[in-house]
């Protein structure tokens, strides 16, 4: 395994992987904070070289957390295919995204492959892809997965309709999920932040949205997105929950922190398969985000983006209906600017998918960033092109309980209609049903006003 290289008359010698692969990523600010990043274009650009020529055996062989100390490194590797790895792992990464990029490759054969890599793999393979690269070998995987409906074919983009309280009054978030749901928002499912970590706050906004589903026969997920533990009870005490929703993250330090482990999930899995009200076989709901390892101290020197690929590596071994990624939901110390937003979620939504994943993004930023509703729209936009399987739908795009912006109902209207797209099948259905969508997938004139639910 070579970890050298000479360019522009110096020679660049790197101490392991973790130290190439960190001096290989773009500028990321959670990368500067742990004294990791490359000190200037040219190592950058030295230890991208490095990382083309080495071999995905090296990478996975070689994992930047230890196989004996770390529960998410365990879950990567032991979910490898081990006929596929020992097919391509020979193969370089420069070799590797030549394929992938191939106009030759299909989406049946991309898939195939995934299940031979390892986080380590896909952020090696995403450090050396410019923007266009993200976006064209992202387009070409699909994967569709169904709770109580299915979400991620080829020509729909879905949503969840995210209609949070500041007090956890179910009144108040039953009206924004009508204005959602008008607007044909929540095809991915109506998912609520909750205030208080509790059983009864859980089930409470659990019945009222049920109720609604019920009474109008909306074909959809419900989510009250509390402690994976706290949702497991209310299940058992009979909340109406599709599927089981859990924060994780790339090192097992930091789901510790999270509360979550292997055991845990597989367990809450069982939990919503005796008690949930959805048919699966999809049950849990992961969302991750560059940085959060670093923001609790437990990212094991590693970078931030290599990180976010081991988190999908182990999302990837409990067959999850969806995964949401939040990169910018921390803060400038993890995402400073527009452009490292931009850059992330391109990196983070073909990571996922590369591994197998139904990825939803959150192109989103706080309040306290530099980053701007241009920065975000722009790489709200090119998710779209690239194939993202949902996004989040706020009310006006301001989270009046979470305090950060995000994508709102129009915006998700808007993005189906440049892409010529339309919701998940049976949701769309639905839409035509109540008069508020054509055939084609656009709005009718009585779209957008909750009021006809009343």
């Amino acid at each position: 395994m070579k970890l050298k290289t000479s360019l522009n008359g110096n020679v660049y010698q790197f101490k392991d992987i973790k130290d190439v692969l960190a001096k290989a990523n773009e500028p990321k600010s959670g990368d500067r904070l742990q004294n990791i990043a490359a000190k200037d274009e040219t190592e950058r650009i030295a230890a991208k070289v490095v990382v083309a020529n080495l071999t995905i055996g090296d990478l996975v062989e070689n994992p930047t957390v230890p196989y004996e100390k770390d529960e998410v490194t365990r879950l990567n590797i032991d979910g490898l295919n081990k006929r596929t790895y020992n097919r391509i792992k020979d193969t370089t990464i420069g070799e590797f995204r030549e394929l992938l990029l191939d106009h030759k490759t299909t989406n049946e054969e991309i898939k195939r492959l995934s299940r031979g890599i390892t986080g380590e793999v896909a952020a090696a393979v995403a450090k050396i892809m410019g923007s266009m690269d993200l976006v064209y070998a992202a387009s070409k995987i699909h994967t569709i997965t169904r709770c109580n409906t299915s979400i991620g074919h080829p020509g729909t983009i879905s949503y969840r309709c995210q209609a949070n309280s500041t007090t956890d009054n179910p009144e108040t978030i039953l009206m924004g999920v009508m204005e959602g749901v008008s607007f044909g928002c929540g095809d991915a499912c109506l998912g609520i932040n909750p205030v208080e970590d509790n059983i009864d706050s859980t089930k409470r906004i659990a019945d009222k949205i049920h109720e609604f589903i019920l009474k109008n026969e909306v074909p959809t997920q419900i989510s009250v997105l509390s402690h994976i533990t706290t949702q497991m009870e209310a299940l058992k005490k009979g909340a109406p929950l599709s599927m089981v929703f859990q924060s994780i993250a790339g090192t097992q330090s930091t789901n510790d922190t999270f509360g979550v482990d292997r055991k845990l999930i597989e367990e809450a899995y069982q939990v919503a398969y005796e008690n949930g009200v959805s048919t699966g076989p999809n049950l849990l709901y992961f969302e991750t985000g560059q940085g959060s390892e670093v923001s609790v101290n437990c990212d094991e020197g590693v970078d931030e983006m290599t990180l976010e690929a081991r988190t999908y590596g182990y999302a990837r071994y409990f067959n999850p209906f969806m995964v949401n990624n939040v990169s910018g939901f921390i803060g400038p110390e993890t995402i400073y600017d527009g452009k490292e937003l931009i850059r992330a979620n391109l990196e983070d939504h073909f990571m996922g998918k590369l591994m197998g994943l139904p990825m939803g993004m959150a192109p989103c930023f706080t309040n306290h960033t530099p980053i701007s509703m241009d920065d975000q729209q722009i790489a709200t936009m090119l998710l779209a092109l690239a194939g993202a399987n949902y996004y989040m739908g706020i009310p006006a795009g301001d989270d009046v309980m979470l305090a950060y912006q995000d994508t709102s109902f129009h915006d998700d209207a808007v993005l189906r209609e440049i892409t010529n797209k339309k919701p998940a099948p049976e949701f769309h259905a639905w839409m035509m049903k109540k008069g508020l969508m054509d055939e084609h997938g656009k709005l009718t004139p009585i779209a957008g006003d909750g009021s006809i639910f009343l």
